[in-house]
């Protein structure tokens, strides 16, 4: 499927899908004389490489050529200044409670407005990566932010003859418009000091005004191009996918899906010794047909955190920039990066499409298990859920710490726990929608799942190995799974120095607490957002269900 844009001149009225008051302020800025096309990769590259600021480093892109980028292409680094992760705060959604749309526009207009003093860039890419699902996207964002529009084209697919092709050959679904953003990463309003991020998710178009930070870029894009995905047929995933295949030859298609620093990442692009012959879809952004399981990647290009790689990892070979790290000068007097967070948190860097040797951007066999990676210190390392209501309903109240990816507001306790469903802050359509796609994969499609903590088990930390051993033990068929205590429906595998202790009553209460806190958070979503996020009643029954064996 594929956006559109060119409208019938009949077809340019109220009422009609591309149009609103929020779309035509936004689109509107793209066309005034003060803006320029960049569409050319090469060309963003020399521009951010000249831009101020930008450090050049003595470190060679990867075979720049494959990636589109001019031969002997330099990694290049640019830092923000105090905020260097998203800012949840600075989100208005329009559909929301309380979002007047007249009274954003009136912010939109003076932003956009004072953008007349500066030189503008629009650049283009597409987002999907395969003809079943393809949109168009337009940035516009003004001079002296090249390294961002750089960073954009990068993370998604630019403009080129091949994927040109592939987006004529889409079919065209209902009246999808193309996606619009406007971005001034200096303009602030005074009533939004700390910045703001707004959507018009039903007409495919944003605003973001004083966020620097790329990842409020690359997301924001991503959550008008999942709301698109929602409407026609697809689940919508924030996390990574990855094909396993047997010295058998039989194949598992496993998706593993939390926030930053859960592990979907360092799961999805794990190596498993050389067992199995890997293909990697993406370990961020795809989405799942509802109607036969498969699944297309959104992007080429990987956004990853630099903190687990010093400067002389083997993975980053792959880097072409980097932001919010350090650089020093090594023995021979070029200039390296200094990763490893040192400098600040959430440092981040766009790795190539190669860092996977075997990537693909589609995978035509449907999807065999899902992987809710949490972080609750009440749960063992690994548990299946045998019911597809409660499956379900364990993804949408799934369990997790804050990371460095986020810029909190004041007073936020950075240490509680908190649940994000099925790992996606960036939803713009009602959770129910979320809800019903997956426990439909579980109940239709037969879909295993799991839930995976990364974290610690009461006080004691659960490491990789053992999580990489427990998505082996699933891929072999050769995992133990019993129930989990007086919990039919959970089952787990014993895993030495992890097993729990039922007999223990402090540690039921604790598990008793934990589950039924997630009951009380989905109760709570009825009376938040004006009830949008209400899910059904059987979501929350199903966990007190579970919790009252604990008594």
């Amino acid at each position: 499927m594929s956006t559109k844009s060119g409208f019938k001149r009949e077809d340019i009225t109220v009422g009609k899908r591309a149009f609103s008051m929020s779309r035509s302020t936004i689109e509107t800025a793209f066309y005034g004389n003060n803006v320029e096309r960049m569409f050319d990769l090469k060309k963003a590259y020399d521009m951010a490489r000249s831009a101020a600021g930008t450090v050049t480093t003595d470190m060679p892109v990867h075979m720049p050529e494959a990636i589109g980028i001019p031969e002997g292409a330099k990694v290049l680094l640019f830092n923000d200044g105090e905020t260097v992760g998203r800012f949840a705060g600075a989100r208005v959604i329009l559909g929301e409670k309380g979002v007047d749309e007249g009274e954003i526009a009136q912010v939109l207009r003076e932003a956009i407005f004072f953008t007349r003093y500066k030189r503008m860039y629009h650049t283009q890419a597409y987002i999907g990566l395969d003809e079943d699902f393809i949109v168009r996207a337009n940035l516009l964002i003004p001079e002296s932010y090249e390294n961002t529009l750089y960073n954009w084209l990068l993370n998604f697919q630019y403009i080129n003859p091949a994927y040109d092709e592939m987006f004529r050959r889409s079919r065209p679904v209902g009246d999808e418009p193309d996606i619009y953003i406007v971005s001034d990463p200096d303009y602030r309003h005074p009533r939004f000091p700390d910045g703001l991020a707004y959507f018009d998710p039903e007409h495919n178009c944003a605003c973001l005004l004083g966020m620097r930070y790329f990842g409020e870029h690359k997301k924001g894009t991503l959550t008008l191009a999942w709301g698109i995905a929602n409407r026609n047929g697809y689940a919508s995933c924030h996390g990574g996918l990855k094909r396993m295949v047997r010295k058998d030859g039989k194949a598992h298609v496993l998706g593993v899906f939390g926030l930053s620093g859960s592990g979907k990442s360092t799961l999805t692009h794990a190596k498993h010794g050389g067992k199995y012959d890997v293909t990697v879809l993406h370990d961020d952004a795809y989405v799942i047909s509802s109607e036969n399981g498969s699944t297309v990647a959104l992007e080429p290009s990987y956004f990853d955190k630099t903190q687990d790689y010093p400067l002389t990892s083997g993975d980053n070979k792959y880097l072409i920039t980097v932001q919010n790290c350090g650089v020093t000068l090594d023995e021979d007097g070029s200039k390296v990066l200094v990763t490893e967070d040192i400098r600040n948190g959430n440092g981040r860097a766009i790795k190539s499409k190669l860092w996977a040797a075997n990537r693909v951007d589609k995978m035509d066999e449907p999807i065999n298990s899902i992987v809710w990676l949490m972080k609750d210190h009440s749960l063992p390392p690994v548990i299946r859920l045998e019911n597809p209501t409660l499956a379900s309903a364990m993804g949408a109240c799934l369990a997790t710490k804050r990371t460095t990816a986020e810029k909190l507001a004041k007073g936020v306790d950075k240490d509680a726990l908190v649940f994000e469903p099925y790992a996606n802050p960036f939803r713009t359509y009602p959770l129910a929608d979320d809800y019903e796609k997956f426990r439909r994969l579980f109940a239709d499609r037969g879909v295993a799942c799991y839930v995976v903590n990364t974290g610690h088990f009461l006080d004691r930390k659960i490491p990789k190995e053992a999580t990489i051993g427990i998505l082996e033990a699933i891929v072999d068929e050769t995992a133990a799974f019993k129930e989990l205590g007086p919990i039919s429906e959970f089952r787990t595998i014993d895993i030495e120095g992890f097993v729990p202790d039922f007999g223990d009553e402090a540690y039921r209460k604790l598990l008793r607490r934990q589950i039924e806190g997630r009951a009380e958070y989905l109760d709570s979503l009825k009376s938040l957002k004006g009830g949008r996020d209400a899910l059904p009643a059987e979501a929350a029954a199903e966990l007190r269900r579970i919790a009252a064996k604990l008594l």
